[in-house]
């Protein structure tokens, strides 16, 4: 069957399973979208390539499938940079597919001409520059393979337009030709008994989860795991979700604003068994002093990962599914006839205070401005419990990670690596499509907001009704904090205003519904409000307190034992610090004797 190679691209995406991609058209890659009028695919018109990028990153992260996005060549390809970036700091499955300029005219600085691919080597996991419409349906699969398989990440594939409208003979690749690309096979039995018996012998354990949970499709094993040692669990950032936060072993998110008790408990810890983490410097704050009396197991999917950060006791290159549930199974008889909890009572103990004693906290009241930790409370009551959640970055994001319920996997999407502001519109639009069944809520700062809002005239051209709270304090919130904190207050280019623009005219001019709420009293009325539109977009501008920080805060280059509480509780955090560097003076203090008696 002969098809134009702009043919056997759609044909490749169809074989591939794609039901939807987010794009938008221009001359290099004109070819290709002319096969998409008999397509099955559902293309998604965007406003702006950096759009359609973060759209296919929602979308992945909502369903677990890759997020497929089209654009042409030049502008429209360096415009999705920052998504792959993105995906790529995040390790999320997306497939980019560029325009290019014919071949006789690369290198001529040809009209819209850019080498995407040699821009793109260091942020995707490979990238292709198509020569032969021949190539097209290999190169595809190829592409899906190496996005979904091992540790996920970004692939770029560029095609010359004259490769678009060339004829080639359809065939579909029976197998792939990827020399040098392995994925880890079956954890050594060696490693499971060391990493087993290290558990066995713990008395401080933490279960240190990141992402690589969620991407292996791990949370069930996560989940046995955990009840079968009786471990405590912290979810990083990347991997809210992954255990549910009802469960009374979680201990929630650490990091630099973790909360006391997770951040604690890894500093605290005697193990910590890090399962798809990376020990981002988010979360080991200054890396000299962090889990200074722990041993660590390690278990990563990419072998690259592996001692890279920390020193492991133990190294495990494997898929997280596979040696989270060798690592039950061999633990088991390690901790037969005991119950895992009581095992390590003293533990429990300890964190079950700390919980008590150093909640999340911010001061209540009933008169304007409004507290966004109040907004997000709200949000979070007055909707589904499965509610889908995405976040731009900056203050918004933390509060939302910290004050929201994540009790199901794939249900928090943001930006974690790269911290790309204006990611939560388009992502929320890219989750919904994913997930039309969910209510998907953008929680967005009005500096973000203002970088991506124009995708509001995507999902209401679309029907995607995607609701987003604007936590508007007027400020880019985070750099606030920072030079409130650390700058002596000097407030250089900060300031945003609260009505410039006009959130609500701005939503409804890009049709959707627009809302402000300027009391704590209207925020609930205004979220059932919104709740109960299922047409069209909603956005919700709320008028919140400029002055508000974010806490728990591990100060950039401090030491989580430096962590800041809210100030109503930073006397206590004082004498906690005070009272464990004692005992653990004695404890040394007894190992010195204890040594020197057994010379």
């Amino acid at each position: 069957m002969q098809l134009t190679g702009a043919q056997a691209l759609i044909k490749s995406l169809e074989m591939e399973g794609v039901e939807v991609m987010f794009g938008l058209p221009g001359g290099a890659i004109l070819p290709v979208y002319d096969p998409i009028l008999s397509s099955s695919i559902r293309h998604i018109l965007v406003r702006h390539e950096q759009g359609a990028g973060h759209m296919a990153e929602g979308y992945a992260l909502a369903t677990g499938r890759p997020g497929v996005a089209v654009v042409t060549s030049g502008p429209g390809a360096t415009n999705i940079v920052t998504p792959l970036s993105n995906a790529y700091m995040d390790s999320t499955p997306l497939v980019v597919i560029t325009g290019q300029v014919p071949t006789a005219s690369i290198g001529t600085d040809a009209f819209q001409e850019c080498d995407i691919t040699g821009v793109t080597m260091g942020i995707t996991k490979h990238n292709w520059l198509v020569t032969s419409a021949q190539d097209i349906p290999e190169v595809v699969a190829s592409a899906f393979h190496l996005a979904t398989t091992g540790r996920p990440g970004p692939v770029l594939v560029d095609v010359p337009k004259d490769v678009s409208n060339a004829s080639m003979e359809w065939h579909w690749p029976d197998r792939l030709d990827l020399p040098g690309y392995r994925v880890p096979g079956p954890p050594e039995r060696a490693d499971i008994e060391r990493a087993a018996a290290l558990m066995a012998a713990a008395r401080r354990p933490v279960l240190y989860v990141g992402g690589g949970v969620l991407k292996a499709r791990a949370t069930e094993a996560l989940r046995a795991l955990a009840e079968r040692t009786g471990f405590p669990v912290v979810t990083t950032l990347m991997a809210r979700g992954a255990f549910p936060d009802s469960h009374p072993q979680c201990l929630g998110m650490p990091g630099m604003h973790g909360n006391y008790t997770a951040v604690t408990a890894m500093q605290r810890a005697d193990l910590l068994v890090a399962l798809g983490a990376r020990f981002d410097d988010r979360v080991t704050g200054r890396l000299d002093a962090f889990a200074p009396g722990a041993k660590v197991v390690h278990v990563d999917i990419d072998a690259a990962e592996l001692h890279k950060v920390r020193r492991a006791d133990v190294a495990i290159a494997g898929d997280c599914k596979v040696v989270i549930e060798a690592l039950s199974e061999a633990a088991a008889p390690m901790l037969a006839g005991e119950d895992p909890v009581s095992r390590l009572s003293a533990w429990w103990d300890a964190l079950r205070r700390w919980q008590r004693e150093f909640p999340l906290h911010y001061e209540r009241h009933s008169e304007p401005p409004i507290k966004p930790q109040m907004v997000i409370e709200t949000l979070r009551d007055l909707s589904p419990p499965d509610t889908v959640v995405a976040s731009g970055v900056g203050q918004h994001q933390m509060w939302a990670s910290q004050y929201w319920r994540f009790d199901y996997p794939n249900t928090w999407i943001n930006s974690g690596g790269a911290g790309t502001m204006g990611f939560a519109v388009p992502a929320a639009i890219g989750a919904k499509v994913g997930r039309p069944d969910r209510t998907v809520w953008a929680i967005d700062g009005d500096g973000c907001f203002q970088m991506t809002a124009q995708e509001l005239v995507t999902a209401a051209a679309e029907r995607i009704p995607i609701k987003v709270a604007i936590l508007n304090n007027a400020y880019l919130g985070m750099v606030r904090q920072w030079q409130e904190m650390f700058y002596g207050e000097r407030y250089s280019e900060v300031y945003l205003s609260p009505d410039l623009p006009d959130y609500v005219k701005w939503a409804e001019a890009m049709g959707a519904e627009g809302l402000r709420v300027e009391t704590p009293e209207e925020v609930a009325p205004a979220i059932e409000k919104a709740n109960a539109v299922d047409d069209r977009p909603v956005v919700i501008d709320f008028r919140t307190d400029a002055f508000e920080k974010v806490f728990p805060m591990v100060p950039a280059g401090a030491s989580n034992d430096d962590v800041m509480v809210h100030p109503q509780h930073t006397e206590r955090a004082d004498a906690e610090r005070l009272a464990w560097e004692r005992l653990e003076a004695e404890r040394l203090a007894w190992e010195r004797v204890a040594a020197e008696r057994q010379r």
